[in-house]
């Protein structure tokens, strides 16, 4: 790694710290029991994000036919990226770098690693279990936007290619050390890596498999929306792991990025309220909770750069840009994301990281840009950050999906899409009523 001064090199490798990349040894290395002991209940929320957070989120908003099976799709991913993150997935996204693309297999099957192995100042069995969190609920995020439809077959092959030719190389673009860190695109704890590739995904997968039998002219209702709601409250307390837990230590930048999450959050939510009332008379549950998730969308990026009024911005822009284009884009664009994931996660996710590029000025309030960079050119190169991994994860999920389809077919029978993929794909009903 080029030698540079502190500041910039905290920049660089902001998303997590000086001690990011597993393997760079400072001398100041020791285990520290109170960052070890945060960043281990900082991993157990990021879990709790998946399951079941996300998974009765996205339960019920589908509908009832079909409640289970987006279930049982988080839960599978969350098994199988914990398993392919310890065969090689850890190893590609922060192994020794190759060409600035990807990690090397030095770390396959978490080789070296012992219990006395530290990154930074704390385990690196810690760090990796953390990162393995943020690997699982990126792909988990995809399934909304082909809910409903898809072969579960298909579901997980097309997940397991993912997360290693897309989210591993990204992860390792930003986070590992590749060729966007030495850009310096900041990205705190995921709005590139996770929500906008997440987005991006989701919005390939809705066009390539197609709309729901019966949509948009037959209304397909939230089967649950306590649910819904009960996992949005979930998604909302585990988020303080995913952006406070991604400064690695028990410190005031964790606690800042805590505080920036909420008020971006709640800002957001109010605003997504604010406009759904004023153009429908009535504001809804699944709006409020639309709009929390957006704010924790568009905050992530920025969580560990901005302050708290550069939150209140960063979550009424996301409130407002995600229900726009959720309301008035994609109704006029016609395709079917179920449940919005490109509308939130991908927009949001965008939103969020070229907004850090203005916020982490230090005159408004940020914790400042490196050395020699000007506003203009972190906007730069946060817009070469999105943009890069817009174009890398359409056309390479693009591809996987058709060599898929070709292979063994993405998409249930109409029968079985009538059905419902509860019983189609499982014999089981979510719901047992009678």
């Amino acid at each position: 790694m080029k030698m540079m001064n502190s500041r910039k090199l905290m920049i660089r490798l902001s998303a997590f710290g000086l001690a990011a990349i597993p393997g760079i040894a400072l001398a100041e290395d020791v285990l520290d029991s109170g960052d070890t002991a945060w960043m281990i209940t900082a991993t157990a929320l990021v879990l709790f994000m998946t399951i079941p957070g996300l998974s009765l989120f996205y339960a019920g908003m589908v509908r009832a036919k079909n409640a289970l099976s987006v279930m049982m799709q988080c839960f599978v991913i969350t098994c199988a990226v914990s398993v392919l993150w310890v065969m090689y997935l850890y190893s590609l996204a922060f192994g020794n770098d190759v060409g600035g693309f990807v990690g090397d297999l030095s770390k396959a099957f978490l080789a070296g690693m012992t219990v006395d192995s530290l990154s930074g100042t704390i385990p690196e069995s810690v760090f990796s279990v953390f990162q393995m969190t943020f690997a699982i609920i990126t792909p988990a995020l995809i399934v909304g936007a082909f809910a409903e439809r898809m072969k579960f077959s298909a579901m997980l092959l097309f997940i397991i290619l993912w997360v290693s030719l897309v989210y591993a190389p990204i992860a390792h673009w930003v986070w590992g050390g590749g060729w966007l860190s030495e850009k310096g695109v900041l990205d705190f704890a995921g709005g590139t890596v996770v929500h906008i590739n997440a987005g991006v995904a989701g919005l390939v997968a809705a066009l390539v498999l197609g709309k729901r039998r019966g949509y948009p002219n037959h209304p397909m209702k939230p089967s649950n929306l306590l649910l819904t709601m009960v996992g949005a409250g979930m998604l909302w307390v585990g988020w303080f792991g995913f952006n406070a837990g991604s400064q690695l230590a028990a410190d005031g930048g964790a606690g800042m990025a805590m505080l920036v999450t909420q008020v971006a959050t709640a800002a957001a939510a109010l605003t997504w309220m604010a406009l759904e009332w004023i153009r429908y008379g009535k504001p809804s549950a699944l709006g409020i909770v639309s709009g929390a998730v957006a704010g924790l969308v568009a905050i992530t990026p920025a969580s560990g750069f901005v302050g708290p009024m550069a939150a209140l911005v960063i979550g009424a822009a996301s409130g407002l840009v995600c229900y726009f284009f959720v309301v008035k884009v994609k109704q006029k664009i016609g395709y079917d994301d179920s449940l919005d994931a490109f509308g939130v996660h991908g927009i949001g996710g965008f939103v969020g990281a070229i907004l850090t590029g203005v916020f982490v000025d230090a005159g408004l309030g940020g914790s400042g840009l490196a050395d020699g960079v000007s506003m203009a050119d972190q906007v730069r190169a946060q817009f070469i950050g999105a943009g890069a991994t817009i174009v890398y994860c359409a056309v390479v999920s693009y591809v996987l999906l058709k060599l898929i389809d070709a292979v063994i077919g993405l998409r249930v029978t109409e029968e079985q899409e009538e059905e419902g993929l509860d019983l189609a794909q499982h014999d089981e009903r979510a719901y047992n009523l009678h």
